[in-house]
């Protein structure tokens, strides 16, 4: 079972340079874990990819998605997370959604990340997932 940022959730759901190193991890193992927000984050990029002007199929990317998200589990949002969160911002250069990430990879792990790993391709994020003690993929 592997924590997966929503930046490398788009790479299995959209063609990517990146899309076939996820689909390996994958592959090697279909236990997901994902931050409550996921889905939105991975719609939000979708849409904004639209505007862009991309070409790729909506409904396809879409159908990917929501098999994905019947599978996978979910970090759900808590006071707890969202202290953890405000711990992160104050030590990484994180966004608030990265310390959201980070914060509910840290709450799956029950704040013992060594040996547990991280699927991200966020600079930043993997940046403070590695601080934290988390291994990172790909």
């Amino acid at each position: 079972m592997k924590f997966w940022d929503s930046s490398a959730v788009i790479p299995l759901c959209l063609q990517e340079p990146s899309s076939e190193q996820v689909r390996a991890v994958l592959q090697a193992d279909e236990d997901m874990v994902v931050w409550w927000s996921t889905r939105l984050e991975f719609l939000s990029a979708l849409e904004r990819r639209q505007r862009e002007g991309a070409t790729e199929s909506q409904l396809n990317a879409r159908s990917v998605l929501f098999a994905l998200a019947t599978a996978w589990s979910e970090v759900l949002p808590s006071e707890r997370l969202r202290q953890r969160a405000e711990r992160l911002l104050a030590i990484h250069p994180l966004s608030t959604a990265d310390a959201l990430q980070l914060a509910a990879a840290l709450i799956w792990a029950e704040e013992a990340p060594q040996g547990l790993e991280v699927v991200c391709l966020d600079k930043n994020l993997r940046h403070g997932a590695l601080k934290e003690g988390f291994t990172c993929l790909p």
